[in-house]
């Protein structure tokens, strides 16, 4: 009985761990995960430039390789044929920082001259963002965050 008992244990063993190694390599392969998105625009007033700063938090298990940020307006092109991934590869990067383990804080931040604005669609504008993953995997949200241009 107990021969019999200690093998079931084994199998039991090879199996749980087995599942367990499964999990691990699955994980590893989720792609980058944004939280905490924000966007805070303030626009330029008599001679002084405003600004557009957005932020967020990245988490990859394999680590963050990049992250690119594009502003668009509502009422543009990019809301009938849909930003992709090739969109952004040519965007500003984010300038990320080690936050925990495997999760970065990253900030963008750009000026907004008068001029600027002047030639700018008003209304509501949004935030697309490019996450890559040390091990190749990426996360494209369109609409990772928002703001107004008055």
């Amino acid at each position: 009985m107990s021969r019999r008992f200690a093998l079931c244990v084994a199998a039991g063993v090879v199996v749980l761990g087995g599942a367990g190694a499964y999990a691990l390599a699955y994980a590893g392969e989720q792609p980058p995960a944004l939280t905490q998105s924000t966007a805070r625009y303030i626009a330029p007033d008599g001679g002084r430039a405003g600004s557009l700063t957005f932020a967020t938090y990245v988490t990859a298990s394999s680590g963050v390789k990049s992250v690119k940020v594009l502003a668009w307006p509502q009422n543009s092109s990019f809301a009938k044929n849909r930003l992709t991934a090739e969109d952004l590869a040519t965007a500003e990067p984010a300038v990320c920082k080690p936050y925990r383990k495997h999760t970065v804080s990253c900030t963008y931040t750009t000026k907004a001259t008068a001029s600027d604005i002047e030639s700018s669609p008003r209304g509501v504008w949004h935030i697309a963002v490019l996450a890559t993953a040390q091990n190749g995997t990426t996360t494209l949200n369109t609409e990772a965050a928002d703001y107004t241009v008055g």
